[in-house]
């Protein structure tokens, strides 16, 4: 009985690519448009691009050419190729634009772009390309059943962008030693990410490094910079307290705080 079975699937398996490359082979657009959709429907999306690729120029103007042109960029798109699919759909959509397949193919164009995002620590190019694409689709289509997917992808890609904003300032206060002024760089670069991010997760951990920043700024700046630096720096760490009391840096916190005020002593004995 296995044996039976698996003869009859050996053999409808066999007669299928007899036939796609008997449609691969003819010279009949209408038997290669026919077998196009089968794979496609069959979801067999390299097979399907492969021969519908074969006669996009020769439906351009036709009625069939609307279905045509959704199936070959939808393919590209579970194909894995995002590039070609974003390029495709969105061709697709702008010469469609009354098509009931228009708002999917804006959706999956934008979502293209995603796919296609890079880990935070890379170059963000994509990522900001993809929250633009899904910003426009999200405008367009304001009820659109794809909203709840496109939001979420925003926010997604939205922290990624702060994600990587976040350790890049982070980074400027790890690598910095006084004499390079990086200590600078780093507390203005917390400062902008705290302006850009205002609801940022990181907002603790952002206001904390850059207390730590501004303290060893303070505290080995040479004298006729020193208390203005100081009384920057203690700003900030009276910020950091009134918005995180029980923090879990309030120790170390509390410890610059307490020799940056001895520090600041000697100068506020000017009348």
């Amino acid at each position: 009985m296995k044996k039976l079975f698996y003869l009859l699937a050996l053999s409808l398996v066999l007669s299928s690519c007899s036939e796609y490359q008997k449609a691969l082979k003819s010279e009949d657009i209408a038997t290669k448009f026919e077998m196009g959709t089968k794979l496609f429907e069959a979801g067999k999306w390299s097979k399907a691009n492969r021969i519908l690729a074969l006669i996009v120029p020769n439906y351009r103007g036709k009625p069939q050419a609307e279905k045509l042109m959704y199936m070959y960029g939808r393919s590209f798109y579970e194909m894995g190729d995002y590039i070609t699919a974003g390029y495709q759909l969105t061709r697709f959509e702008n010469g469609y634009p009354t098509s009931e397949k228009a708002q999917e193919a804006s959706f999956l164009a934008a979502k293209s772009y995603y796919q296609v995002s890079p880990v935070y620590s890379k170059e963000q190019h994509e990522t900001i390309e993809a929250l633009e694409k899904l910003q426009l689709f999200v405008n367009k289509y304001p009820d659109s059943e794809f909203l709840p997917q496109a939001n979420a992808l925003i926010k997604e890609l939205d922290f990624k962008l702060e994600k990587k904003a976040f350790e890049i300032a982070k980074q400027y206060n790890s690598i910095a030693y006084f004499e390079s002024s990086d200590y600078t760089a780093a507390i203005k670069a917390f400062d902008n990410f705290l302006a850009d991010f205002p609801g940022t997760s990181f907002r603790e951990e952002a206001m904390f490094y850059r207390l730590d920043s501004a303290y060893k700024l303070g505290i080995n700046s040479i004298k006729s910079k020193q208390e203005t630096r100081l009384n920057t720096a203690i700003n900030y760490y009276n910020s950091f307290n009134k918005f995180y009391p029980n923090s879990e840096f309030k120790k170390e916190a509390d410890k610059m705080n307490e020799e940056m005020t001895s520090a600041a002593q000697q100068y506020n004995t000017k009348s």
